[in-house]
């Protein structure tokens, strides 16, 4: 009776205000740098361990959901972390502040790139940015594994079996995280029935994207836009890069709004900017049809994700706390820190090119490592600057 109360007291008395949440996810949209394996280490570390306005359970259940929904794993957590204390109005509060900062940098650069034809800098600067967020991501993602998983050998197993998988599919597999989920389930608290009860609330959170899904694509174009990244955001699942297939496949090759250079472009503009990686989408939307291409382009990828987040989350809040719910919950987040571990090697292939920037990115890490407070804004400006200053000499040898 005692450890319920104790659970139950954080959720009804929240040591924050709706504002205070509001004012933190937009410095973190505004200010935070290395896609969604740091965005959510971020929000652990500022929100869990050093205010302490969320809890670690209602925190392994947000990344749960996160995981099982389609959508961009940041953004999706963002949001929920406003529904714990707030419900539909922190949620859509937080979901806003997270996402509005970097909407409103894709626009400004993509207004950029149109009048100018291109922006060459930018390799030179994803160069040396690209670099650093390896160094990044790995301490954050190192950071979540050692919180969250501990010395359990059944969790470490899951962890490092998605993580291997990651690597070599290269994609995340929503599937792998149920399985996850299930297993310690069976394992750790096996129902004592296996129909109705605690087993259909878990079964409440599987994915309903189809609910969401376009009727038609037989609009003008902006109605095409809409549609297309409406089925993106209801049915891709993954961190922010799991979208970028599915984008090219979409804008370059089916519907030709972009050329092979913009959208190589348009995915650097999303890495080297703060926030999450989807707001890529943005970019892309104003090249095809200007501010209201991004506005259309970013809310139809945003929307679905939303409403799969707010719509199972009561049942998160109601069964979260039973012993199948929590073994489950645990599952899942093995499965999904060792994807996202995974995602760091998968993303070191393509920014790491030599010995620069394996360099770059080996001592990000260790200056994080040494230097725990450092701000990572600072550390991604001075990458930037190495890399306008190192990529002409790499380039040129």
């Amino acid at each position: 009776m005692t450890d319920a109360t104790t659970n139950v007291a954080p959720t009804n008395s929240p040591g924050y205000s709706r504002w205070q949440l509001v004012r933190y996810m937009l410095g973190l949209g505004t200010w935070g740098f290395g896609g969604p394996v740091a965005l959510v280490g971020s929000m652990y570390r500022d929100l869990v361990e050093r205010r302490g306005w969320i809890s670690d359970s209602d925190y392994k259940e947000g990344i749960t959901l996160a995981q099982l929904m389609p959508g961009p794993l940041a953004a999706q957590l963002a949001i929920y972390l406003g529904y714990v204390h707030y419900r539909l109005a922190g949620a859509t509060l937080a979901g806003i502040a997270f996402v509005l900062p970097s909407f409103l940098m894709v626009v400004a650069i993509g207004a950029a790139y149109v009048a100018y034809g291109g922006l060459p800098w930018m390799q030179a600067v994803f160069y040396g940015v690209g670099a650093c967020v390896i160094g990044i991501i790995a301490m954050s993602a190192w950071k979540l594994t050692t919180r969250s998983i501990g010395r359990d050998k059944l969790l470490w197993a899951i962890f490092l079996l998605s993580a291997v998988l990651t690597v070599l599919t290269q994609s995340e597999s929503v599937w792998l995280f149920l399985g996850a989920g299930v297993l310690v389930w069976l394992v750790r608290a096996p129902p004592k029935r296996w129909f109705g009860g605690h087993l259909g609330s878990i079964a409440a959170v599987a994915p309903t994207a189809a609910m969401l899904a376009a009727g038609t694509t037989d609009w003008h174009l902006l109605g095409q836009i809409g549609a297309f990244f409406a089925y993106a955001g209801s049915f891709v699942f993954g961190s922010g890069l799991a979208i970028v297939p599915f984008l090219y496949g979409g804008v370059v090759t089916e519907h030709h709004w972009l050329n092979e250079r913009q959208f190589v472009d348009a995915v650097a503009v999303a890495m080297i900017t703060p926030g999450p990686v989807v707001i890529t989408t943005g970019f892309i939307g104003y090249l095809i049809a200007g501010f209201w291409g991004a506005l259309v382009a970013a809310l139809a990828t945003f929307v679905p994700c939303y409403l799969l987040t707010v719509a199972p989350a009561p049942y998160f809040k109601k069964h979260g706390k039973h012993p199948g719910i929590v073994a489950f919950v645990d599952g899942v987040t093995a499965a999904a820190i060792g994807a996202l571990s995974g995602a760091v090697l998968v993303i070191a292939q393509r920014s790491i090119i030599d010995l620069a920037t394996a360099a770059l990115a080996i001592g990000t890490a260790a200056l994080l490592w040494r230097f725990k407070k450092i701000p990572e804004p600072l550390v991604v400006v001075a990458a930037a600057l190495l890399g306008l200053l190192l990529y002409p000499l790499a380039k040129h040898a």
